[in-house]
């Protein structure tokens, strides 16, 4: 019995870890507006986005990255950047992005 109680402890201290992981991922869009937030979330379409401190950060979306940027902008207004994966929409690209800002 203390057998198995000793091994379900194992067990879970070895998948707390992962869970945890899985529940808050790392994101994959951050969206800076020009105006602070006045929520502190956002869906559009189908991307859940979550603004904390001025950025707004959201998992992946199925659709094409400039889609999303247009999204995000129609809803919080003018950004300043768009990073995907890290990597920041090159200027042309944040101008037809904020084309769309509300």
């Amino acid at each position: 019995m203390i057998r198995l109680v000793s091994l379900a402890a194992a067990a879970a201290a070895f998948v707390s870890p992962v869970a945890l992981h899985a529940q808050q991922p790392a994101a994959y869009y951050a969206a800076i507006p020009a105006a602070a937030p006045s929520e502190a979330s956002y869906v559009t379409r189908s991307t859940i986005w979550s603004c904390n401190g001025g950025v707004c950060t959201a998992q992946r979306a199925a659709d094409r990255p400039q889609f999303v940027c247009e999204r995000i902008a129609k809803t919080v207004g003018k950004l300043q950047s768009f990073t995907v994966a890290g990597e920041a929409l090159d200027p042309q690209a944040l101008d037809k992005c904020n084309a769309k800002a509300k």
